[in-house]
């Protein structure tokens, strides 16, 4: 079974950074893995992920600001925010699909507030 376990969430101001950690029971054989992030009374949409090949895709709002990210050697992935908008407020998720199957985590909270 795989786990995925996300940290790094918090308050902070907006203009801020923080970086979120996901660490993997395992973070080999997935074609995508990825950010999404779900703010209140909205769905959950893609922030950014890797695809097959090692490319990387970035939700329009946020290409710029955020990076995505990961170390093999800690079986973790990681997404960089910086430049932080009030409208970044939402739990995020890692996520990683193997063929047809899903992963997710239990999420993180960010707040974006003066």
């Amino acid at each position: 079974q795989v786990q995925l376990v996300e940290s790094g969430g918090g308050l902070v101001q907006p203009g801020g950074s923080l970086r979120l950690s996901c660490v993997f029971s395992t973070i080999f054989g997935f074609n995508y893995m990825g950010w999404y992030r779900q703010a209140p009374g909205k769905e959950r949409d893609l922030v950014a992920r890797f695809t097959t090949g090692g490319s990387t895709n970035y939700a329009d709002s946020v290409k710029g600001r955020f990076t995505i990210s990961r170390d093999y050697t800690k079986n973790t992935m990681y997404l960089q925010m910086n430049s932080l908008k009030p409208e970044d407020t939402a739990v995020y998720y890692c996520n990683a699909r193997r063929l047809v199957e899903d992963y997710w985590g239990q999420g993180t909270r960010v707040t974006v507030s003066s």
